[in-house]
């Protein structure tokens, strides 16, 4: 029998690399962690469902008056919320009998996008094993809102997007018009584009055709400009307590009693208030999208740079997007936090060789973020609302860990576009 060599020795797995890569065994972590999140959810009650219940209330309205939210009056979701908000509601009967239901959609969704990710490469299995991680450190938050709808959208998107980039352009448009975030991936992809030919066929035929139906179906429901008015909604909104930029106020509470925080109980938010609050507010009003701006032309600028570093540079781009709608938003939900993981384990997954290890410091990060996402919230929201210094501090390092992901995902992208920059694709023996 001739010697193991060292490099067949390094190919071969461990029983742990073994284990990690059986598919039956990542099966039983699936059922296992969302049966302990949604565990969570319930033993947390109203503070995780709030927002469902409110949910369930649009839904039960619209089917017993007819009056529906953006048909007939404004909302603050996009008009595509209503149907997952609604179908919960077509097969339930009473609150419980929703929330069971719309928990059962989200799991369901969760699973077709992680076998999604399981059978887009090699590494999907590990891509799908750090995603369920990121789901524990999030917790359940992420069954008890609409985001826990459009975070699978994102994955699903984003791990078909080199091989059918039409049809990721169209589940991220039709997830955009559930809520906004997915539209990062409709970004990032217009900006990878190399040729007007690709965009056009790729990208805007098939996000027009989408976005045609979801407003042609609101405009024959009576909509008008209520299509549009979750734009005007998020205008009315002041700085939210956890938001990244909130973070200097928070601290401040510390030793300065006339910064205070209430709530808000016409769109059920706890706010900071006072002058300068709203002037940051206004301000960020104005970064947001100049952000997202910026950020599609430095896309564009590495992606005609690097075409050989494509698939890569679609996966920083939309983490980066993703990021700057959070650390530039003036709403600081802790749900947000579950759009950063898609882009995560989709390049956990199907990153090249030779950019495989520069996902792991944002990997560990992404990971931190969540955890200190649900000590806040639901863990310790009330000590954090009270100006509990450990809690500031959470919140506050929580934050910072999103703006260092956004500058290293930013600071990379500029790298990879940089003269000069050329990484050697290497033999990967994990591959």
């Amino acid at each position: 029998m001739p010697p193991t060599t060292t490099a067949s020795a390094r190919r071969a797995p461990g029983p742990l690399g073994a284990a990690l890569r059986s598919r039956w065994l990542l099966a039983l972590g699936f059922v296992a962690v969302h049966v302990w999140v949604v565990h969570q959810a319930i033993r947390w009650g109203n503070t995780i469902y709030g927002d469902v219940t409110l949910y369930e209330w649009w839904a039960r309205h619209g089917l017993t008056t007819g009056q529906w939210p953006v048909l007939d009056y404004d909302w603050v979701y996009p008009v595509g919320a209503l149907v997952p908000v609604t179908l919960p509601a077509l097969v339930s009967g009473g609150l419980l009998g929703y929330e069971i239901v719309w928990t059962a959609m989200v799991v369901v969704l969760d699973a077709v996008a992680t076998v999604v990710l399981v059978r887009a490469a090699p590494r999907g299995v590990l891509g799908a094993w750090w995603w369920l991680a990121f789901l524990v450190a999030l917790g359940p938050i992420f069954v008890g809102r609409l985001d826990g709808v459009v975070a699978p959208l994102i994955l699903i998107a984003l791990v078909i997007a080199s091989r059918r980039p039409a049809l990721a352009a169209a589940v991220a448009t039709a997830g955009a018009w559930i809520k906004i975030a997915p539209g990062a991936v409709v970004v990032a992809l217009a900006a990878t584009r190399a040729r007007w030919r690709d965009l056009w066929r790729q990208v805007v035929v098939p996000g027009a055709v989408v976005s045609a139906v979801v407003v042609g179906l609101a405009l024959a429901g009576g909509a008008g400009q209520r299509a549009f008015s979750v734009f005007g909604q998020q205008e009315a909104r002041t700085l939210q307590a956890e938001s990244v930029f909130a973070t200097w106020f928070s601290v401040a509470r510390l030793w300065d009693p006339s910064v205070t925080i209430e709530y808000n109980d016409v769109i059920y938010t706890y706010e900071v208030q006072g002058q300068a609050a709203q002037h940051v507010a206004e301000l960020l009003d104005v970064l947001l999208p100049v952000a997202v701006l910026l950020l599609a032309a430095l896309t564009w600028w590495t992606a005609h740079r690097r075409p050989d570093h494509a698939g890569d540079i679609l996966l920083l781009s939309t983490a980066a997007l993703l990021l700057s709608l959070i650390v530039f938003n003036k709403v600081g939900s802790p749900q947000f936090v579950a759009w950063v993981g898609p882009p995560l384990a989709a390049a956990i997954a199907l990153a090249g060789p030779g950019t495989r290890r520069m996902w792991a410091p944002p990997a560990v990060g992404a990971l931190l973020a969540a955890l200190g996402t649900q000590i806040v919230y639901p863990v310790a929201y009330g000590e954090f609302l009270a100006g509990e210094p450990g809690m500031i501090t959470v919140e506050g390092l929580r934050n910072l860990t999103l703006v260092v992901l956004l500058a290293g995902a930013v600071w990379r992208i500029v790298q990879l576009g940089r003269d000069g920059v050329r990484e050697p694709v290497r033999a990967d023996p994990a591959a």
